[in-house]
């Protein structure tokens, strides 16, 4: 499944046109995909992770030394202006002027990285390039699932001597096991029903485990019957959120990276407010966080390589989302590779 599209045009500016080489497939992409997300109209170019080459620059950004046509890079999956008040204190997520990739909705919007072109707004303060040292595919994981992972992670406040639950041990989930034990953690309990995802877990050093209730008495024994100290959940479903509920200690972190699109939380206001629980969730700023770890990715002290497990050509596009989706073949990460 494929179509035929126009090439991409520069409208402003600070626009870049960016030559794909790879663009990732995403969990998030499933919702729209299945129905579960409403308001994306038909048609559109899906996909939010890419590498690729500028091969044409906007006016703006074309006089600036911050990006030459020829230039290797990537992007985080929303674009970001570098100078709102939100930009500035790290919250590129919420950049005023941002835009998510791959999302139009009554025709305005911004088309996604699943093709041979796309067009990049902001592109002087959205890109970065390649730094020698660093893959395409790590930097594919770095515009969204490592530094999502790593965001994960860090708003779950994550430190020695604690115990801490993942729920959903797809590709974030498994990137923020690693950014867990690489921030200290000592026990990191992963639950997720398909056993090969449990055994990836493991050889990462987490205990994976099935989201039952044997998992639950195992959480519960491993901390005097208090409960985790924060759980990571990375699902976005409703069965997913009772369960990080029920895992949870009083006082804990609940950290939320699964997009959501039920109205309602699966647990009550009285039930927060009876384990004095801390919520935290949202949109990674990606474009903060890629920054960040590139150069520790860099160094050696994340390695990367493995999550990217199938690779298809856009021409078999609607093989990908069904394979990624039903995970065959043990599929964790895909992408599609536009050089052959």
């Amino acid at each position: 499944m494929s179509c035929e599209r126009n090439e991409p045009v520069i409208i402003d500016g600070r626009d870049a046109i960016v030559r794909v080489s790879m663009a990732g497939l995403c969990g998030s992409d499933l919702h729209p995909f299945f129905g579960r997300e409403s308001g994306l109209d038909p048609g559109t170019v899906m996909g939010h992770e890419m590498v690729g080459e500028v091969v044409e620059l906007g006016d703006v950004v074309g006089s600036s030394d911050s990006i030459a046509v020829g230039d290797r890079v990537f992007a985080p999956f929303s674009t970001n202006c570098g100078s709102c008040f939100y930009c500035q204190c790290g919250l590129s997520s919420r950049c005023i002027n941002g835009q998510l990739f791959g999302w139009v909705e009554n025709g305005i919007g911004l088309e996604g990285c699943q093709s041979e072109f796309v067009r990049i707004p902001l592109a002087d303060s959205t890109l970065m390039k390649l730094p020698n040292g660093l893959t395409d595919e790590d930097a594919l994981l770095l515009g969204d699932n490592f530094s999502t992972g790593y965001y994960c992670a860090e708003m779950a406040e994550v430190k020695s001597g604690g115990v801490y639950v993942v729920i959903g041990c797809g590709t974030v989930g498994l990137l923020s096991i690693v950014a867990a034990i690489s921030m200290g953690a000592d026990r990191v309990v992963a639950l997720d029903p398909v056993p090969e995802r449990r055994r990836q877990a493991e050889s990462l050093g987490a205990i994976g485990l099935p989201p039952d209730d044997s998992a639950l008495k195992q959480v519960f024994a491993m901390t005097e019957g208090r409960g985790a100290d924060a759980v990571m959940e990375l699902v976005g479903l409703p069965a997913a959120q009772q369960l990080a509920y029920q895992c949870i200690r009083p006082g804990g972190i609940l950290s939320v990276i699964g997009c959501h699109c039920t109205p309602n939380f699966a647990f009550s206001p009285v039930d927060a407010y009876n384990k004095n629980l801390i919520y935290r969730t949202g949109r990674c700023p990606a474009g903060h966080y890629m920054r960040l770890l590139s150069e520790r990715v860099i160094a050696g002290e994340f390695d990367l390589s493995g999550f990217i497990t199938h690779r298809f050509g856009l021409e078999d596009a609607g093989r990908a989302y069904e394979v990624f989706s039903r995970r065959t073949d043990g599929c964790l990460k895909a992408v599609f590779d536009l050089v052959g």
